[in-house]
């Protein structure tokens, strides 16, 4: 299949099923955490498909691994809010951990994508 957009990318698409869970799962969390880990949740899933957009339509290869490298940085940034989440049981365990195995597959895919982009040399 040809790429013609960033719409086309199956770890975009995947990034953004992500960032979808962690929406409903941070409905389900106490309003308490609105403004403090449940908004830090979707700033930083929203980041990862968001960033796989902007660097889709910069210039360079350069760029977009750049761009790709921050997206990843989100991702881990997402797991750790997770993981923190479910230390504290402030939300769904299953949940959580669906949330994680989609990070997982969404980090495998932005490596496999940088690696494609910035080849060794």
């Amino acid at each position: 299949m040809e790429v013609r957009s960033y719409r086309d990318l199956m770890v975009w698409k995947k990034s953004m099923d992500l960032a979808a869970a962690v929406y409903r799962l941070t409905r389900q969390m106490p309003k308490q955490e609105e403004y403090r880990i449940t908004s830090q949740m979707i700033r930083a899933s929203t980041s990862v498909p968001a960033n796989i957009a902007e660097g889709h339509g910069r210039g360079t290869r350069k760029d977009y691994a750049n761009f790709v490298s921050i997206a990843r940085g989100s991702l881990f940034e997402l797991e750790t809010f997770v993981l923190l989440v479910q230390h504290l049981k402030i939300a769904d365990d299953e949940q959580c951990a669906s949330i994680l195995e989609q990070a997982d597959e969404v980090s495998r895919m932005l490596t496999a994508l940088r690696a494609r982009l910035v080849p060794r040399t």
